[in-house]
């Protein structure tokens, strides 16, 4: 006997033909360039397995003269990346790096980090990127953690690794190497060698942010989450063979995701080791960039640039700005579509759950700082403390699921996890469009007098009166209270501005419990390399 399927059955197939068709027109899967991407790309994985290897070894295969990687050191085609790459890991492994082992990068945004990243696949080594932000104590401390062989850093860190005790490679070099090889140096002696499919598949290890103690190594295998990626190009409009600059850290999620899908995509990536927001519009300018990779302050200091400095370059190119790794406030991303034009997407998640939900620029403009809806795979539930959910406009846990969760912390322990969703950290709520509205850390919520207060409600406000740059607000210690806020507010220049007009603003707009008791003018806020607030470092002042 035939069963005849239901008709929501039938209809769901319809509906992942019919998103496969058409995510596959807007990536570009029946242009000219996807006929010789997608054979070597096949092959690729035959050779080497899942993982960050094949990318380099298909576009060097499809696309061997075409410009793969510009740097400050210039210029490096597909097939020299692949060749690179190759050599590097025959180097490494004969100096007896290998399968499973933990090798710690530390390098800023240039080609030393992309190669290095592709050569330890090859070889199923395990990356662990750490934080060029890091302190001496800090990296001995994670490495020892992690477990670190070998060390390839940039010859900048040599004051910050020189108590990690294990052999070293320079990722970069300002100056003498002296004895220690350079990633050039392995390159060059083991030109023309390659290396065969690794016994294991190589991990990823992203640290936490630590901006509330110290960094975790969040694992995640890189041959995983496929689904949650078409979820995510489905709405942030990525293409193959795009034009991409990558200002956001690459040692971080955000920008390593993007690292790898240029990787992936056969994309011409533009590095540059240190931000800078003119050189940033003068390369978008020079290599007609059409995607952008930014965490949000980066996104403000461009907007900061004076009128007539803005105008000297040409940014037409740019269709996707794709903002990430910290809050984006409202009144930045106005600010930006007013000045570019409305190609920006905020992506929000996090190191452990991967990206979950996207705002393109239409939500953007109706809903100004919302972090969006859900990528198709990914669910969404905002829970109480006893794990129910809550009401629609009612804040509550952030907890998510989909196909991208990590692994666990290489220390140890994980996130909660209720109902196979695992917790983000954050507190938000759903507007009546459905739209997510982060409401901020739920370790950063204050309890004064009783009333539970959201910093990012309050700094919204207040970083929208004129003469105010950015703000952050914390809770500090009360006796009467438990808790008072207290706002740290950066002027623009000249902006005359005070105390009493900042707490009016507030009082005038929002509940008297979210006033502001003490508010301090300070020159910038503190941030790490990713652009997240130091809210510890400002509750200690």
């Amino acid at each position: 006997m035939t069963t005849i399927p239901v008709v929501s059955d039938v209809v769901a197939k319809l509906e992942e033909l019919g998103f496969g068709i058409g995510l596959a027109n807007q990536i570009g899967l029946f242009s000219v360039d996807a006929a010789r991407l997608v054979p070597a790309m096949v092959a690729a994985v035959a050779k080497y397995g899942p993982g960050p290897a094949i990318g380099f070894e298909a576009t060097g295969t499809a696309f061997p003269n075409v410009v793969g990687l510009y740097d400050d050191a210039g210029a490096l085609t597909f097939a020299e990346l692949r060749e690179r790459s190759d050599a590097i890991a025959v180097a490494l492994g004969e100096r007896g790096i290998g399968a499973g082992d933990m090798v710690g990068l530390l390098a800023r945004n240039h080609r030393g980090l992309a190669l290095a990243t592709v050569a330890l696949a090859k070889l199923g080594a395990d990356a662990v990127f750490l934080n060029t932000g890091f302190a001496g104590p800090q990296a001995v401390d994670v490495c020892k953690r992690e477990g670190i062989v070998a060390l390839i850093a940039d010859q900048e860190f040599d004051d910050v690794v020189r108590d990690v005790d294990v052999p070293r490679f320079y990722s970069w070099v300002d100056g003498d190497a002296g004895t220690v090889p350079t990633l050039d140096q392995l390159a060059e002696e083991a030109t023309g060698k390659t290396v065969g499919r690794p016994s294991r598949i190589a991990r990823t290890i992203i640290l936490t942010s630590g901006t509330t103690g110290t960094p975790n190594g969040a694992a995640r295998e890189t041959a995983g989450a496929v689904g949650a990626a078409l979820g995510f190009i489905a709405r942030v409009p990525l293409k193959l063979r795009d034009t991409t600059l990558v200002a956001a850290p690459g040692f971080h999620a955000w920008g390593a995701a993007h690292l790898a899908a240029g990787m992936m995509m056969g994309s011409t990536v533009i590095l540059h080791r240190r931000f800078d927001p003119e050189a940033t519009l003068a390369a978008i300018d020079m290599h007609r960039v059409r995607t952008l990779a930014v965490v949000p302050v980066m996104l403000q200091r461009i907007l900061d640039l004076p009128d007539d400095v803005r105008a000297r370059y040409n940014t037409s190119s740019l269709e996707l700005v794709a903002s990430s790794g910290s809050a984006l406030p409202g009144t930045l991303a106005m600010r930006w579509m007013d000045a570019f034009g409305d190609n920006l997407f905020n992506i929000y998640g996090s190191t452990e759950v991967s990206i979950d939900s996207v705002a393109d620029p239409g939500q953007l403009r109706a809903t100004p700082g919302t972090a969006g809806t859900p990528l198709r795979g990914n669910t969404i539930r905002l829970l109480d403390d006893k794990g129910n959910d809550v009401a629609q406009g009612t804040a509550g846990r952030i907890f998510v699921g989909n196909g991208a969760l990590f692994e666990g912390y290489t220390g140890g322990g994980t996130k909660q996890i209720i109902d196979g969703l695992m917790s983000i950290g954050d507190m938000g709520h759903f507007d009546a469009n459905g739209n997510l509205l982060v409401d901020g850390r739920d370790d950063d919520m204050i309890v004064s007098g009783g009333e539970n207060v959201f910093p990012q409600e309050v700094e919204d406000l207040i970083a929208s009166m004129p003469g105010v740059e950015e703000c952050a607000v914390v809770g500090v210690p009360d006796d009467a209270f438990g808790q008072r806020l207290a706002a740290f507010a950066v002027k623009k220049p000249g902006a005359k501005l005070t105390a009493a007009k900042v707490k009016d603003a507030v009082k005038a707009n929002l509940a008297r419990h979210k006033v502001p008791r003490d508010v301090h003018f300070i020159d910038a806020l503190p941030r790490n390399a990713t652009g997240k607030i130091l809210r510890r470092e400002l509750r200690n002042q």
